[in-house]
Parts: structure tokens; sequence; C-alpha cells
């Protein structure tokens, strides 16, 4: 895959949050102000793919010490600790016209590079029932439904990661 990998800036808000809008029901996705705290808390925890200077998808979601993926975590981007034990997804991203080639897998793979070279126990993640296998493939464990998490009214599987007890 000739497509590359870098952190957010601020110059990348309007992407963002355009391509967050393609993926996401209004109910859950994420809006252009929480983004642009995202971005100034932890801009170096966005993994975005770049084709041909255009970002075609994106995996966010900050560090905490915290075991379990909440709701106030989407909202309050202040909560990011860089020292923290857990890399938290809080979403994976794909245009649609650049989805099924490769490109979230690409990204996951960065990700859970950088977390465990980074000296994290590990990610955590919520997804619907439809991407339990998606995510198992890449060695996440279903946790089972959340009890933390009923973002944007849906029923979540809390999947965990773990390089290290």
């Amino acid at each position: 895959m000739s497509m590359s990998i870098r952190h957010a800036t601020m110059a990348d808000l309007d992407a963002i949050a355009s391509i967050e809008s393609a993926c996401f029901p209004q109910a859950e996705a994420a809006t252009k102000d929480e983004f642009v705290k995202r971005i100034q808390y932890y801009g170096n925890h966005f993994w975005l793919l770049i084709d041909e200077n255009q970002i075609v998808s994106f995996v966010d979601g900050f560090v905490t010490n915290q075991k379990d993926l909440c709701d106030v975590m989407y909202e309050v981007a202040s909560m990011h600790d860089e020292a923290g034990q857990w890399q938290m997804i809080f979403g994976l991203n794909t245009l649609p016209s650049y989805r099924n080639k490769g490109c979230a897998t690409h990204l996951m793979e960065q990700v859970i590079r950088d977390a465990k070279s980074q000296n994290r126990k590990g990610l955590v993640l919520t997804c619907k029932d439809a991407l339990v296998s998606y995510y198992a493939k890449f060695g996440f464990r279903d946790e089972g439904i959340s009890d933390k998490s009923v973002h944007g009214g849906v029923c979540w599987h809390q999947m965990r990661l773990t390089f290290r007890e």
C-alpha cells in the first residue's frame, strides 16, 4: 500500500469531521467541536491514512489508566493521559469509496504497533455486533456488551487487545 500515515493537526479538522459524518449516524458521530478538543489534547493519537494528499481513513482515541471505555471519554478530551496504560479507540473511519481495500486494516496495524512501542498494556474499543469478528482478527477479545457505553443509544461490545497484564 503506497499510502502514508501521519498524525492530525488542526488543518485536518474539516476533513476529519466530514469523514466522521460519512461513517456514523448523527447520534453516534463526534461533532466538529469535539474534534477540535480531541486534536488539541491528543493529535498524536489520531492516525490519518493519506492517499494523494487526501485523508481517506482515520483512527482516534486517547490514552488513559481507566481499563474500560465509557461514554464520557468521547466528550471530555482532557481526560487524555499521555502516561496512561490503555490506548482507547473511539473510531475507525474510512471513506465509503475506500472501504474493502485494506485501508482500515493498514491503519489498525499501525495503531497497534505504536501502542506496543509506547509500552501500553493494550488497546480498548467498542463496536457493534457486526464488527466483532473484524476486530478479532487483530487479536481483540470480545468482553461482551458494555455496561459503560450506550453511546448514541446503541448496544456496544467492548473489545480488548492485551499486550501484557
